[in-house]
């Protein structure tokens, strides 16, 4: 891979990509909400510089596929990771559903993925590798769903998954390559330190997966460390 694009990189699972990729000499285009607070992600684009661009991207801003389309312009995108998203807040649980909030949810972690596909097809379709990755999650499977609880969030990702499995098919045609993918259970903010995971043992899993991928992968659900989940 020579360009990534991925957004959510100011901290988490994210930053790591952002860091693996940029040390394996891969220009990656790392995106940001807040330009301001991302000190570390701006840390990073010093030591790497010509390698990470950081740029603005707020996956609740209907209008910002659109900027980062701009801004890339005819770049050739060898991968597009959807990795921004949110947890939520309360009005998840059975007797509390907050019904706002739970859309907010599902607009910024499956439509807003969505759109930036939308926005940014061509400049993947023209890559080497045309890669589409989107951070998934286990809560959104079905069919491990065994515990209930966590609606919005658990809603989400189920249909995000849905969307990695439609583009799947709408870009088959085109080479691209669109898969599902679950980080496992990290130690990051929104993980908790309780986790079992490192940010290292999830991130070089999921790269070796993206490494690896072809065709036939396509409109699949991975766990990190290659196994395929349940939809």
């Amino acid at each position: 891979m020579k360009t990534i694009l991925i957004t959510g990189a100011n901290r988490g699972l994210g930053l790591a990509h952002v860091r693996t990729f940029a040390s394996r000499g891969i220009h990656v285009f790392a995106t940001a909400r807040v330009l301001d607070e991302s000190i570390e992600l701006t840390q990073l684009a010093t030591l790497y510089a010509g390698l990470v661009d950081v740029l603005q991207y707020d996956a609740a801003d209907s209008e910002a596929p659109s900027r980062l389309k701009s801004i890339v312009g005819d770049t050739p995108l060898d991968l597009l990771f959807c990795n921004a998203g949110v947890m939520g807040e309360g009005g998840q649980s059975l007797g509390s559903i907050d019904v706002l909030g739970i859309l907010n949810i599902v607009r910024i972690n499956s439509l807003a993925p969505l759109k930036l596909v939308e926005a940014l097809t061509d400049n993947v379709a023209c890559s080497k590798r045309k890669l589409v990755a989107f951070q998934s999650s286990l809560m959104g499977s079905i069919g491990d769903n065994g515990s209930g609880g966590r609606y919005g969030y658990r809603i989400s990702k189920c249909a995000l998954n849905m969307v990695a499995k439609g583009v799947a098919n709408d870009l088959k045609s085109r080479g691209v390559i669109s898969v599902a993918l679950h980080p496992g259970w990290v130690k990051t903010r929104m993980g908790g330190q309780q986790a079992p995971l490192t940010l290292e043992q999830s991130v070089t899993g999921q790269q070796q997966i993206l490494d690896r991928l072809s065709l036939k992968d396509s409109g699949r659900f991975f766990n990190y460390d290659g196994k395929e989940l349940p939809w």
